[in-house]
């Protein structure tokens, strides 16, 4: 499962909101959404966040595994 916490976690370092870095980059509210709901996005939208705040990719996304439940 990705997961974009780190890039929330980045934002609020950086104090920049969502809304700011998508008007930035002009980034659709759907694919803001996607990002704020931990769903997949192209990794063109995830270069352009990643050039513009000059950072790594795993600074903006982890892949987190999901664990088995037991019954």
């Amino acid at each position: 499962m990705i997961s974009y916490k780190p890039l929330r976690k980045l934002l609020i370092d950086k104090d920049m909101s969502c809304g700011e870095l998508k008007d930035i980059l002009k980034i659709s509210s759907a694919t803001m959404a996607k990002l704020n709901s931990d769903k997949m996005v192209s990794l063109a939208v995830i270069d352009k966040i990643c050039k513009y705040l000059n950072c790594n990719i795993e600074d903006v996304m982890q892949y987190e595994s999901k664990k088995k439940e037991r019954k």
